[in-house]
């Protein structure tokens, strides 16, 4: 952690609905006037898309154990860790973009489901941005939560993960219904090892619980919206956090618990808003201090 150079980052695996809180602290900082230098998760993996494939599918035939993306063995896990001390240290570090797609690759110069080359931080952040699969991860071979000031974990109940990776790699990526279980299947034992533990070390959680049925992923037609859908907000530190002002400012919010406010899913958007903005301006008020 640094007071001269804060880290925020936001852990959740695709489709937790990650977007909707980048959005939100996009505004926040061009709102506050903030420069972020933004890290996504997907330039620490250790393979390309290629790669990953060819891996996947030897472990498939038995040559050697099961991999996937939310395990260490497929991340540059320790060079998070390192990027993350340079930067609370020095304000500086090395950084480079996966390309996820055409648009991406004519913007990058570069083919889809491979890296940009390392290349040094543009001068002059007021923080750091992370979003991605392991900005609370805790290991063996790395602790990249230590570095972290503030960490934000967006997770969908299990079988509304399911039903969004379903929708998306069926209707998106035209692969087949098995194929999808499969990789589901794959990613179990690393999602319940490495992921869910992120979650206990979060100061804020976004939960999304649909409330419709969605007791069999399997055959579900359509995704929840936001409007099917509750977020159980829950702050590993009540103290300071003014819950009669967000009652008050999300219209039909009530408390579940002494540190769970519950509010409407089309509302997570601005509840992240009104959280996070004073937490964001303490970050940089501590910043100017210490400078």
């Amino acid at each position: 952690m640094s007071t001269r150079h804060p880290i925020i980052a936001v852990t959740g695996s695709s489709g937790a609905g990650t977007t909707t809180v980048m959005k939100s602290f996009a505004h926040i900082f061009r709102r506050e006037g903030i420069a972020a230098q933004v890290i996504e998760g997907d330039s620490f993996h250790r393979y390309n898309r290629v790669e990953m494939r060819e891996r996947v599918k030897r472990a498939d035939s038995g040559e050697g154990p099961q991999i996937s993306h939310f395990g260490p063995e497929s991340n540059l896990l320790a060079d998070l860790e390192r990027v993350f001390g340079e930067y609370a240290e020095t304000g500086h570090g090395q950084v480079r973009r996966y390309i996820h797609d055409a648009a991406e690759a004519k913007e990058l110069g570069g083919d889809p489901g491979t890296f940009t080359p390392w290349q040094p931080m543009p001068d002059a952040s007021d923080l750091l941005f992370y979003e991605g699969l392991h900005g609370g991860y805790v290991g063996p071979d790395a602790t990249v939560a230590r570095h972290v000031d503030l960490l934000v974990g967006v997770v969908p109940i299990i079988n509304l993960e399911w039903i969004q990776k379903l929708h998306r790699d069926q209707n998106l990526r035209g692969y087949s219904q098995d194929a999808v279980v499969d990789t589901i299947l794959r990613r179990m034992p690393d999602y319940v090892k490495h992921i869910c533990p992120q979650f206990s070390r979060t100061h804020v959680n976004f939960q999304r619980v649909p409330t419709v049925d969605t007791s069999n992923p399997f055959i579900a037609k359509d995704i929840p919206s936001a409007d099917e859908s509750m977020v159980v907000i829950r702050f590993a530190d009540p103290k300071g956090i003014d819950f009669p002002y967000l009652l008050s400012m999300l219209q039909n919010a009530w408390m579940s618990r002494p540190n769970n406010i519950v509010v409407p899913g089309g509302k997570m958007g601005l509840a992240m808003q009104l959280i996070f903005t004073p937490m964001i301006l303490r970050l940089m008020d501590l910043k100017r201090r210490a400078h």
